[in-house]
């Protein structure tokens, strides 16, 4: 039992009523962070962003993403507590995701790629990399479309922020898999699966060059995020383990090869900082805009590019011009399309109330839809 004057994040979460504006902050401020840290890109082009990428500035950098991960597990670990069953957890995801990426798609092939493409319309529209462009809506990511920007610093690429999105289908993947595994109802077996992961992918690229993070480094701090969800009750909310933790995050991420050891500190860095309660302000309170700054930043920074040409070719420039931009398409992504998508939940309440009913009467109905009314049992909670 934790001694009562002890503050753990589940009295943080507790004390917030689950909802600390903490994270909204750090959902704003990350998204916001991946635009400026792709300023460097589509602005001064490959050379120049390894360069950057290479010396002291990486480690800053590098954390970005694995924070945006480890809040990801953190917060989807909660929703996918509070679903009823499989069908509800997944709905949600699709209603979250996939609405919106539909929308930036559809802008980028039909509207931002006729105006700006070297190409005839013609030969554009019957493009193969033009129609293998809508896979994106599959998580199979396709960056370029025919004939566009070629010109800038940072050639043909339209929606490069996009790289992370199989991987973030594959955290729900992998994290309905664990339920039927039983692993998501066992917070120890699914945190000692991450820690040995953790070995796992130390060992294999502890010798590693990549100059920006991989793939599976999200994944991880997904995961660590879902644990640290898990044992809310017994992590200690504490100042000086975030100063800790920031310090280790930076230093391993500032050797090549290290930057799994980071993972964990990282974790706890961002989900400290998330179970803060400052004061809403009005524009943090009236919508949710990170998944739309994430989806129209790129395409709006190469689309300044293309349009003010040599004269925003500077980050101080550049970066005003496009986050102003990329505010306001986020702004009307959130209110016209994400915010209405997730009205939706109660079809997808009737959806899982007719699966669940169907396993319950009707004769082999529990074998006919065990992906639909698997039911999502409580974690436990650690006191």
């Amino acid at each position: 039992m934790m001694p009562p004057l002890v503050t753990t994040f589940g009295s943080r979460l507790a004390d917030a009523r689950n909802r600390p504006s903490g994270f909204d902050y750090m959902r704003l401020a990350l998204a916001v962070l991946v635009v400026a840290s792709h300023t460097i890109n589509v602005c001064y082009g490959h050379k120049f962003t390894q360069a950057v990428w290479s010396g002291p500035a990486r480690a800053p950098l590098a954390l970005i993403l694995p924070m945006f991960f480890a809040l990801s597990g953190f917060l989807v670990a909660g929703s996918f507590e509070r679903c009823r069953t499989i069908v509800s957890f997944c709905g949600l995801r699709i209603l979250r995701l996939l609405p919106a990426l539909a929308v930036d798609t559809l802008i980028a092939a039909l509207l931002i790629g006729p105006f700006f493409t070297t190409l005839p319309l013609n030969q554009y529209f019957t493009d193969p990399q033009f129609r293998a462009y809508f896979l994106n809506l599959l998580g199979d990511v396709h960056y370029a479309l025919p004939g566009m920007f070629a010109s800038n610093p940072w050639p043909d690429a339209i929606n490069q922020q996009l790289w992370t999105l199989p991987y973030e289908l594959a955290c729900y993947v992998a994290l309905t898999i664990a339920s039927y595994a039983g692993m998501a109802q066992r917070p120890r077996l699914l945190l000692a699966a991450s820690i040995g992961a953790n070995v796992l992918l130390v060992a294999l690229h502890h010798q590693s060059s990549a100059l920006t993070v991989q793939g599976p480094m999200l994944v991880l701090c997904f995961f660590y995020g879902v644990c640290a969800f898990q044992f809310r009750n017994r992590i200690v909310w504490n100042s000086w383990l975030c100063v800790l933790s920031a310090v280790v995050s930076v230093i391993c991420l500032s050797v090549r090869g290290a930057d799994y050891f980071a993972a964990l500190p990282a974790t706890y860095l961002t989900v400290f900082l998330g179970l803060t309660q400052p004061r809403r302000h009005r524009f943090v309170a009236s919508g949710d805009y990170s998944y739309g700054i994430f989806l129209y930043g790129f395409p709006i920074q190469q689309t300044v590019a293309a349009v003010l040409g040599p004269a925003a070719l500077t980050w101080y420039v550049h970066f005003p011009i496009s986050l102003a931009l990329t505010l306001l398409f986020a702004m009307m992504s959130w209110h016209g399309v994400e915010k209405r998508a997730l009205k939706l939940r109660g079809v997808l309440n009737r959806i899982e109330d007719g699966a669940l009913y169907i396993a319950a009467a009707v004769p082999g109905g529990r074998f006919l839809v065990p992906a639909l009314t698997a039911r999502i049992a409580k974690s436990p909670t650690f006191e």
